[in-house]
């Protein structure tokens, strides 16, 4: 099963907190692309990771050519068009920066977003910018709509501050652009709120058709007590994923989700950790978790399986 993400990677602070440097990635056969990734640094402002960084919230490339993208010629041989980059703060400081590339492919559709309050109405989202690949007329619609608090996939994320995973979406009257997304074949929507410093509000959503879903499986982890629990879950192979993970549970600092939960940090994971708490990932071999930090605290934690 294809998914729609292509390339994961995580940038991290140097020793002298000055550049990103490579943290770690997920490439599958972009083996050349790896290699033209893995030496990089990026200053503040600089690149796509750089750039994130200094505004301080997500933001989309959708397009490479004659851009500040540093790897244009490398990323158009693998097939790559489009990036977006999430940058994860404590307070005024960046703990890493989570890039996601995509290719444009009649193969792939699906779409991820960043939504911002109005700076006018500020009880409204609106779509800041965002990937769409070939689902131009979804895309058209969606930059259209102003989305009120508490509204939609954005809306509750931004109300609740915390992760929403929605599913069968092109059948949920809370979901505002379902008969558009029913056409277009998307089913599954997770919204992440991000809360900057300066209390602006932005929300990411990774938009999934079922052939090619943005990944094989997304979690939501939540602390309670001195345990994370999986409160949310969606897989292709299973509705009731939740359900399964109910009785597991992950202490902080053991495994690759205690480790989020003790650093702060984002992490990319093989299969080998994660199979101490997580039996059911069957032949899923990598896993990105990311948190959602609010006020220096952590809120939840945001996985995908591939």
């Amino acid at each position: 099963m294809k998914t729609f993400i292509k390339v994961i990677e995580i940038w991290v602070p140097d020793k002298e907190r000055t550049q990103l440097e490579f943290g770690s990635g997920l490439y599958g056969p972009l083996t050349q692309f790896k290699s033209a990734s893995e030496q990089q640094h990026f200053a503040f402002d600089e690149g796509l990771p750089g750039k994130a960084w200094a505004a301080g919230h997500p933001i989309v490339l959708t397009r490479f050519e004659q851009s500040y993208f540093k790897r244009t010629t490398a990323a158009q041989k693998a097939g790559l068009t489009c990036g977006i980059a999430l940058p994860i703060f404590s307070g005024d400081f960046l703990l890493a920066v989570v890039v996601f590339l995509c290719g444009d492919d009649e193969d792939h559709a699906g779409a991820i977003e960043v939504w911002c309050n109005d700076p006018v109405n500020g009880d409204t989202l609106h779509v800041m910018d965002g990937y769409y690949g070939t689902l131009k007329h979804f895309e058209n619609i969606s930059r259209q709509v102003n989305m009120p608090k508490g509204e939609g996939l954005p809306g509750l994320a931004w109300a609740t501050g915390m992760p929403v995973l929605m599913e069968d979406i092109s059948k949920l009257t809370e979901f505002s652009r379902a008969a558009c997304a029913q056409q277009v074949g998307i089913t599954t929507g997770l919204g992440i709120p991000l809360v900057n410093s300066n209390e602006e509000t932005y929300v990411m959503t990774f938009l999934s058709a079922k052939a090619t879903p943005i990944a094989k499986r997304i979690q939501i982890w939540i602390p309670e007590g001195k345990q994370l629990v999986c409160r949310q879950g969606h897989s292709k192979n299973s509705n009731n994923l939740a359900e399964m993970f109910e009785t597991i549970t992950v202490n902080k600092g053991v495994g690759a989700l205690g480790r989020v939960w003790l650093t702060g940090m984002p992490i990319i994971s093989g299969n080998q950790e994660e199979s101490e708490y997580n039996p059911e990932l069957d032949n899923l071999s990598s896993m990105l978790a990311i948190p959602v930090i609010e006020q220096g605290r952590l809120k939840a934690i945001v996985t995908f399986l591939f």
